[in-house]
């Protein structure tokens, strides 16, 4: 059952992962939240190769405002907001959500829009000139937007998760990807 806070859907508190207490982090997600290496590379390591990409969803829609701002995006913009899990021994460990302003998708960022069931990891990070901006860490709380969509199809007691996002550049333009390490994922 959804909860609402005050009348209105929560949107998850994003802080720069330099300014969060590790000392309230669960441990054994430490290594996963703060690595900077490809998520994509490390899930394959860590599941002996059983690695798919599950999409959700994949369609224009306007972002949350946390998105926007963290995107310098306008009020009535749209992007393209991609949902997947990754799934990791026949179980979801990672619910990704990914947010592609549509100025990104012009040039070569059109490939962004035919990933299909490829990880979007892999694209970013085979591309040499990509940057990848500081990562801001969440704790989504099961009364907050993303907790449903994602632990969608999951049987989860009411718990919270963690989740870790940056701002990728490709050819100098943003795109946001949020990853939420879902209750599956072991200890690395």
């Amino acid at each position: 059952m959804k909860v609402k806070r005050q009348g209105v859907w929560q949107e998850p508190v994003w802080r720069p992962a330099d300014n969060v207490l590790r000392a309230r982090l669960p441990k054994r997600l430490l290594p996963w939240l703060y690595d900077r290496g490809s998520l994509t590379l490390r899930l394959q390591q860590a599941s002996g190769g059983d690695f798919s990409v599950r999409v959700l969803s994949q369609g224009w829609q306007r972002p949350l405002l946390n998105e926007r701002l963290a995107l310098a995006m306008g009020h009535h913009e749209y992007g393209m907001v991609r949902q997947v899990q990754l799934i990791c021994k026949g179980q979801p460990w990672v619910y990704a959500r990914s947010v592609i302003p549509a100025r990104t998708m012009s040039g070569a960022g059109r490939q962004l829009a035919m990933l299909g069931n490829r990880p979007l990891g892999a694209f970013l990070f085979a591309n040499n000139g990509v940057v990848r901006e500081p990562m801001e860490i969440a704790c989504v709380h099961p009364d907050e937007m993303i907790y449903n969509d994602a632990t969608a199809g999951l049987e989860l007691e009411q718990q919270k998760i963690w989740g870790r996002r940056s701002v990728f550049r490709f050819e100098q333009k943003p795109l946001l990807v949020s990853e939420f390490f879902l209750p599956s994922i072991p200890a690395r």
